[in-house]
């Protein structure tokens, strides 16, 4: 049962780290609305790195970001959130397949191992926070420049690149909690061997008493 929910947490811890990278790389993390436009001659969309205009012909053009220190706050902190996601995301699949029973990494010390293999839960809760924190971030200044009627500039919608961003930190979560459950349950089989010993013991020294209350049956004359 423990191998097979640790099994289950590597796969969604795995599928949440690429699919981290999907979202970082994608393009439509907001794109500009068409609501109240008749006709629209361009589109534009935006991720963290960059922002695009594309045109009705399909020519399209992009350009990057010029100064970090120039973009808006909450761009900065979803860039430095992801990257940490990503880092999270890859000490923790380090640290689960070192842990996972399955493995032969790590030897047969399957006490080790189910830390180890927490520690890597860990890492995915805190990939899936980072993610989250980042993704909801953007998009709640999305929404409220669409929703602000006095706001000038371009509005735009959440993009595809957001709802990978949140399939990716549920499914890091999900992966997390898994570890932490499968180690908590690991634990209650940590004292098995502890009360055959004890019966082994008791066995001996029952053993040692039988043999002397039979010795004691018998004089000296039944060894000459």
């Amino acid at each position: 049962m423990i191998e097979v929910v640790e099994g289950i947490a590597l796969f969604l811890g795995f599928s949440s780290w690429i699919l981290s990278f999907v979202s970082l790389q994608d393009q439509y993390w907001k794109e500009s609305t068409t609501e109240g436009s008749v006709i629209t001659t361009s589109t534009i969309y935006e991720n963290l790195w960059m922002s695009c205009a594309s045109d009705s012909t399909g020519i399209y053009n992009c350009r990057d970001f010029p100064s970090l220190f120039a973009l808006p706050g909450y761009i900065q902190v979803s860039r430095a959130l992801m990257i940490a996601s990503i880092v999270f995301g890859t000490f923790g699949l380090v640290a689960t397949l070192s842990g996972i029973q399955c493995s032969k990494i790590g030897g047969e010390n399957y006490v080790l191992k189910g830390r180890i293999a927490a520690i890597g839960g860990v890492f995915f809760l805190m990939q899936g926070m980072c993610t989250m924190i980042a993704i909801s971030w953007y998009a709640a200044n999305i929404t409220q420049q669409f929703f602000d009627q006095l706001y000038p500039g371009t509005k735009y919608e959440i993009g595809e690149g957001l709802y990978i961003g949140w399939s990716s930190a549920t499914l890091a979560l999900c992966g997390g909690a898994c570890l932490i459950f499968a180690c908590k349950s690991s634990k209650h089989n940590e004292k098995i061997p502890y009360p055959y010993q004890q019966s082994s013991r008791g066995h001996v020294v029952s053993t040692t008493a039988t043999s002397r209350s039979y010795q004691s049956n018998y004089g000296r004359n039944a060894y000459v």
